[in-house]
């Protein structure tokens, strides 16, 4: 005798039904929340490009943390926007820079807060690009081993200021041995580090470059972000990040590479974070703007996919607002 057609929707009937045998749970302990923050006092400046989030001073930030972690977020991303920019990025790595000051007002306010920080250069050069220029036959290109001290040194800075971990996010070859050297000399072995494994040169990150004021003055990234028609390598650059010391591994954007997402986490059986960036966010407040979308609804949705394609944590812009609905 064959299965009555209606046999797969007996648990879906009843709401409760369907939520007691859900397959994927979001909770707001998978979330992470990007914040931006410069110099100054009592600084909320509102980001164009991205409804409803902001620039933060160092006194205005320690007040957004806090009402993210009062909705239940156990974690913050720190970006840095510095008053100086050079081609060397010496704002990155100063130990009173505007991280390391965050980092220390955030830990004094709210110790229990897991506080993380971007270590890139992009932020703090006046060129836009991840690391140090160098010339090469005529061309001007960053130079990968040049790069690695500095970030090395960026690393440092943050975790002495108490950064619970530093995630370095430049895709330079050789980063995580090299930040990992530099902490372990520090007696800063207990630090992790959150590398961007597999980053894609993408289109989607549009509003950051406006967010961190950081976009390439000339040329692009695809010299050392990955291309976008590339699987395989992703494996690649993870199992290096592994090798070389990575505690957790991270695929970024995430709605668009899932599949990344699901191989990573698949092959590696480790922490895999995701980045819900910056043009995925826009999109969804801007079709909501609009009303054709629910934002509450497409916001949970999406997210919900990133933890069902293997993400055990979420860099999300959404996060109080996820964990506000989640928690309430």
């Amino acid at each position: 005798m064959g299965f009555p057609i209606h046999r797969l929707r007996r648990l879906r009937e009843h709401p409760g039904l369907r939520e007691m045998v859900a397959e994927t749970r979001l909770s707001a302990q998978d979330l992470v929340m990007p914040l931006f923050v410069r110099e100054g006092h009592g600084e909320r400046r509102p980001i164009a490009s991205m409804p409803g989030q902001c620039q933060w001073s160092v006194d205005t930030l320690v007040e957004r943390a806090g009402e993210a972690a009062a909705a239940g977020v156990p974690a913050v991303l720190l970006f840095g926007i510095p008053s100086h920019k050079d081609a060397a990025a010496t704002s990155g790595t100063a130990p009173d820079g505007i991280i390391p000051r965050a980092v220390r007002a955030l830990k004094e306010a709210m110790p229990n807060l897991v506080v993380m920080t971007d270590v890139c250069l992009c932020e703090y050069t006046d060129h836009g690009h991840c690391g140090v220029l160098t010339d090469r036959g005529g061309e001007t290109v960053v130079d990968n081993d040049r790069t690695l001290s500095v970030l090395g040194a960026m690393a440092v800075a943050h975790a002495q200021a108490g950064a619970d971990v530093v995630a370095p996010s430049d895709m330079m070859d050789g980063r995580v041995a090299a930040i990992r050297r530099a902490l372990d000399a520090e007696a800063l072995s207990h630090v992790p580090i959150m590398s961007y494994a597999a980053k894609y040169a993408s289109s989607f990150y549009g509003p950051f470059r406006d967010a961190a004021e950081s976009p390439p003055k000339f040329g692009d990234r695809r010299g050392y972000q990955m291309d976008v028609r590339n699987g395989d390598e992703a494996l690649r650059e993870v199992a290096l990040d592994v090798e070389e010391g990575a505690d957790i591994v991270m695929v970024k954007p995430a709605g668009s590479y899932l599949d990344i997402l699901w191989r990573v986490k698949q092959a590696f059986r480790m922490p895999v974070a995701a980045y819900q960036v910056s043009g995925e966010y826009a999109m969804i407040k801007a079709a909501s703007s609009q009303g054709w979308v629910n934002e509450d609804q497409v916001m949970i949705e999406s997210l919900t996919a990133i933890r069902r394609a293997g993400a055990d944590l979420i860099v999300t812009y959404f996060a109080d607002r996820v964990a506000d609905i989640i928690e309430g």
